[in-house]
């Protein structure tokens, strides 16, 4: 056999990435199809700029504490848990646009499941302004 003949049969080393290529842009095609299906979109309600500046004076917020034998304090007079509702329904409908701030200082010996009451009670009073804060004592 001549030497030409061999060398003819001989297999190619070279790699084919036509293949490659047609996967890598199929999924691609696929990304840029199924990527606008997954995205949520999350409604923001920006707060409108008033025409004119309008000077509110905040009320004094309300500061609630709760000790460490789980006794709850309303401007530091004690207040048993289930009035906490209508104390707070009150202050709310005092004047709705503009409610005070309800300022949460707990123990770290209280009890969760006063907080969680009280917490609950904000929310069912329709309270929109709490803050948690830690007075050191």
């Amino acid at each position: 056999m001549p030497y030409s003949t061999v060398s003819a049969q001989r297999p190619n080393a070279d790699i084919n990435i036509t293949p490659l290529v047609d996967v890598m842009l199929v999924l691609l095609i696929i990304f840029m199809v199924t990527m606008p299906v997954l995205s949520q979109r999350i409604r923001v309600d920006l707060p409108q700029t008033p025409p004119q500046p309008i000077t509110v004076t905040p009320p004094e917020p309300i500061d609630l504490r709760i000790d460490g034998a789980s006794q709850v304090f309303w401007n530091e007079s004690p207040t048993p848990v289930a009035a906490l509702q209508q104390m707070m329904q009150a202050e709310v409908q005092r004047d709705p646009a503009n409610p005070p701030v309800l300022q949460i200082d707990s123990s770290d010996d209280a009890e969760y499941d006063v907080l969680a009451k009280v917490l609950a009670a904000a929310r069912n009073a329709d309270m929109q302004r709490i803050g948690f804060v830690q007075n050191a004592r």
